[in-house]
């Protein structure tokens, strides 16, 4: 039995923040010199994100800071514990608002499914009991609903979400399951002066999506036709993901790219091999950056313009992690018209791993 996703609903925190204000924030808290300065700038302006959303209104400000210290090093630098009290604290909104927004049709909020199943995605905060079972109660959900966890996979976990999700609709056609993805990624700025961390400080933001999975379509909805995913060990050391003294750390080398293109015409060329691949008429490629995004078109032979929706949700919000991906095939859906049911979409997310990610759907 097939599944479907009926409806994508997307949030993002009340504080947008212009690229070059984040540049601003960073050079000040890094106590760059001159010098250094300008090549931040330089990277921030090279990333084509124009800009993104907090649940910290610190990063557009210069003092009177609420989050960080009003020092001039911002020392003593907010620890572990207190970036996860500021996770408890904004994740339950900020993943209720995504839910209202899946829940909306023809701009009323429709009444709260019986859902059977709850999925949360997460990699930016952890702690039990946990947004899952906060959820339960914030929308009266059954306290038999039977919820799963999917934590610290990065960029590609939403992935994970709605494989996982695939399956229970499948082995059960009257399920009903919600899955919701929230990062804070912007909890966990880092001072240090590395271009690994100067690199992600300029790309993630925060954000939040709910994707409605049923056995049954409604006008517009995606088919889940398949998902295949594959492990570039050569990359385990480029992309990854640790709990520091001072928050969660990532590591972005500049290999990212290459690795990614490498892997994903390896990962192709297997498909072709192995499956009937139906031809592609859209793409809703995480973007994980610009670099990342022109690797992705390289390999797959697209255009820029056949990759509008990536680079629409770059400029408009940076990396939100998990959710992103969401956030395009929210974006892509949004501007389709029943002329386009018995199409296909190719989309895929990328990881620490390095992972790959896709997915193929098909409008109904």
């Amino acid at each position: 039995m097939p599944s479907y996703i009926t409806s994508i609903g997307t949030a993002v925190p009340e504080n947008c923040i212009e690229q070059s204000s984040i540049a601003d924030f960073m050079v000040r808290a890094s106590q760059l010199d001159a010098n250094e300065a300008r090549k931040l700038r330089v990277l921030y302006r090279s990333t084509k994100i124009r800009k993104r959303y907090s649940v910290l209104n610190d990063y557009g400000k210069t003092e009177n800071f609420e989050f960080y210290p009003n020092t001039a090093d911002l020392e003593p630098f907010p620890s572990v514990s207190q970036r996860m009290l500021a996770y408890r604290q904004h994740a339950l909104p900020l993943a209720l608002n995504a839910i209202k927004a899946a829940l909306t049709h023809n701009n009323k909020v429709l009444k709260t499914p019986d859902f059977t199943h709850l999925i949360t995605v997460s990699c930016t905060g952890l702690y039990a009991p946990g947004l899952d079972i906060e959820l339960v109660q914030a929308l009266g959900l059954s306290r038999q609903v039977q919820r799963t966890s999917i934590n610290f996979m990065g960029c590609y976990g939403a992935f994970n979400g709605l494989k996982m999700a695939n399956t229970i609709v499948k082995a059960d056609p009257q399920a009903k399951v919600l899955l919701v993805c929230i990062e804070l990624c912007t909890l966990h700025f880092q001072k240090k002066i590395d271009d690994n961390y100067l690199l992600s400080n300029a790309l993630f933001a925060d954000g939040a999506a709910a994707v409605i999975i049923e056995g049954q379509p409604k006008t517009l909805s995606l088919e889940m036709q398949s998902f295949h995913c594959d492990l570039l060990f050569e990359g385990h050391n480029d992309m990854a993901w640790h709990v520091g003294d001072f928050g969660f750390e990532m590591v972005l080398s500049s290999y990212i790219p290459r690795l990614v293109k490498g892997g994903l015409g390896e990962l192709m060329n297997q498909l072709q091999q192995n499956t009937d691949l139906p031809t592609f008429d859209f793409y809703a490629i995480h973007p994980g950056g610009r670099a990342i995004l022109e690797a992705a078109e390289s390999q797959l032979g697209i255009t820029p313009e056949d990759n509008r929706y990536a680079y629409e949700v770059l400029n408009d919000y940076g990396n939100m992690s998990s959710c992103t991906v969401l956030f395009v095939l929210q974006k892509l859906l949004q501007e389709r018209t029943t002329d386009d049911v018995g199409k296909h979409i190719f989309s895929c997310a990328f990881g620490p791993g390095l992972t790959l990610e896709t997915g193929i759907f098909n409008i109904v």
